[in-house]
């Protein structure tokens, strides 16, 4: 095995942004390729990691750029003024991520049938909100997301099958946002999963969130059953 990582350019109108990619060089043939959507504060160490472990099952692992060639969050306040202009304009956060899955689609060992999705905390939104455009992929996987439906998807049909890993003391997805999420999954003809698990906060596969009055708190278990469950998914979606 011989993980090749490298960075690639891409625009969204007037917006550089940048992602980076990883693959396995010792497979010749095109493989499915995963979207990987950042938390809050910008695309970083943590999902380049992602990346060359999705590389290692076999996958293109593409971590997408949302707010800019080397924009990042340097503490909450940023990471939330960053986040910001998207949450209040889900059309925005759509044709941004929209981008990334046109450019993943054209790397040359991606088989451009098989492209999934996944996301971590605001990136979890961003995949969810990718599948509610209604877009033609296998699948999307939320960690911890932000769960709340944009107001320009009502009446899509969801094609993407949905995998939605969630902590159930989540104290930024209560259980009222759980069930109108699945009432909208359900309603939008969706394919849809929904894993809760228990004495697990926000953010719990991110090794150093420590903050529990933040309601953000590692969760060891919850992060190991999370990415199993997340290859399975993928197993079944790109078999």
């Amino acid at each position: 095995m011989a993980i090749v990582e490298n960075t690639v350019v891409y625009m969204d109108e007037d917006t550089v942004l940048e992602a980076f990619f990883a693959f396995d060089d010792s497979v010749s043939a095109r493989r499915p390729a995963v979207l990987i959507s950042h938390a809050w504060g910008g695309r970083d160490g943590f999902v380049a990691d992602k990346a060359r472990k999705l590389a290692g099952l076999g996958y293109v692992g593409f971590a997408l750029d949302m707010y800019g060639k080397g924009i990042l969050g340097a503490d909450k306040e940023e990471n939330a003024t960053l986040m910001q202009p998207f949450m209040a304009d889900r059309e925005k956060l759509q044709k941004r991520i929209k981008t990334a899955l046109n450019a993943v689609s054209l790397l040359p060992w991606v088989d451009d049938k098989k492209i999934a999705a996944m996301g971590f905390c605001f990136g979890g939104l961003c995949v969810l909100d990718l599948a509610r455009t209604g877009v033609d992929i296998k699948g999307v996987v939320s960690f911890h997301g932000l769960l709340g439906a944009p107001d320009n998807t009502q009446g899509n049909k969801i094609k993407a099958k949905v995998l939605a890993l969630h902590g159930r003391d989540d104290p930024m997805g209560l259980p009222e946002q759980v069930l109108a999420f699945q009432e909208e999954m359900t309603q939008a003809g969706a394919d849809w999963q929904f894993v809760s698990y228990g004495h697990t906060v926000h953010a719990f596969t991110n090794s150093v969130a420590n903050n529990p009055d933040f309601g953000t708190v590692y969760q060891a278990d919850a992060d190991r059953r999370s990415w199993q469950a997340m290859q399975n998914f993928f197993a079944e979606i790109f078999a």
